[in-house]
């Protein structure tokens, strides 16, 4: 059954890379628009007819009849190519549509120009473990959205995890955070398990306890609204094995090194949209 904060409702997703595919099957598999009421455009014709036939929906190359059919318009388009298609598409473009973008860098005051008209629109920033349904997702609003659109951006978004609306100024710290930061932590459980491997555990084992352990200690974050600092402290028992691996972190510059690799990956998002474009 349908959502009803989305009722009536029609979706396109433009440009359905994997974070547009992912989105789309989260949206589908919840119910939260049916099937009919969905259009995802793509460059290609042959990746069209794929799409379509994986997700059971109308799949085409024109953004411009994909955007006439539908309310709420998600932008899956790379950073440097939203200007070319919000001014594609701005010609059917009114205020009763919602422009959602994903790309990493380009604030809602360059799309807004890029419309040049009074169109709601919205910044998301979500990670791939979306693709597991737990994704994290950041939101902003631009000066033309309202509590409302905002409400359905979220709506959009917790079907594939969790979503925190955030003023646009931390939007790039959220791209080097928690968008990037998926990545980090896969060198990090690689790093767990080759360590399990050194001290004799079978890969598959260690890989395996490393994840699950991983998992678990960010639930316990979430679920208890400790901070990490008092988790740590109650497993670093005194004189134990544990405070002995903290020193070698320590020793290593772990905390340091993952601090400046999320400023490191901040900087560049704020980078990306000039790389290829003039604002």
């Amino acid at each position: 059954m349908a959502d009803a904060v989305m009722a009536g409702k029609r979706l396109a997703v433009l440009g359905a890379g994997k974070i547009g595919t992912i989105l789309l099957e989260g949206l589908l598999q919840h119910g939260i628009f049916p099937k009919e009421s969905v259009t995802a455009t793509v460059q290609h014709e042959n990746r069209g007819a794929a799409v379509a036939q994986r997700l059971d929906i109308a799949a085409t190359s024109d953004n411009v009849e994909a955007a006439r059919k539908a309310n709420i318009i998600v932008l899956g388009v790379k950073p440097q190519t939203v200007r070319k298609v919000l001014s594609e598409i701005s010609s059917v473009l009114t205020p009763e549509h919602i422009v959602i973008s994903v790309a990493a860098s380009v604030p809602t005051s360059y799309m807004e120009k890029a419309i040049m008209g009074d169109v709601p629109v919205l910044r998301a920033m979500p990670n791939t473990p979306m693709a597991v349904g737990c994704g994290m997702t950041a939101i902003c609003a631009g000066k033309h959205a309202t509590p409302a659109h905002l409400q359905i951006a979220r709506k959009i978004f917790d079907t594939v995890g969790r979503t925190v609306v955030v003023d646009e100024k931390h939007m790039d710290a959220v791209t080097g955070l928690a968008a990037s930061g998926p990545a980090f932590i896969y060198i990090i459980l690689e790093s767990l398990a080759e360590a399990g491997v050194k001290v004799g555990l079978p890969r598959d084992i260690a890989t395996l306890l490393a994840a699950q352990m991983t998992l678990g200690a960010s639930k316990m974050v979430l679920d208890t609204g400790h901070h990490p600092a008092l988790l740590k402290d109650a497993v670093t028992t005194p004189a134990g094995c544990t405070i002995d691996g903290i020193l070698e972190l320590e020793e290593g510059g772990l905390r340091v090194t993952l601090i400046k690799a999320v400023v490191k990956a901040s900087r560049r998002a704020e980078e990306l949209l000039f790389t290829d474009t003039s604002a």
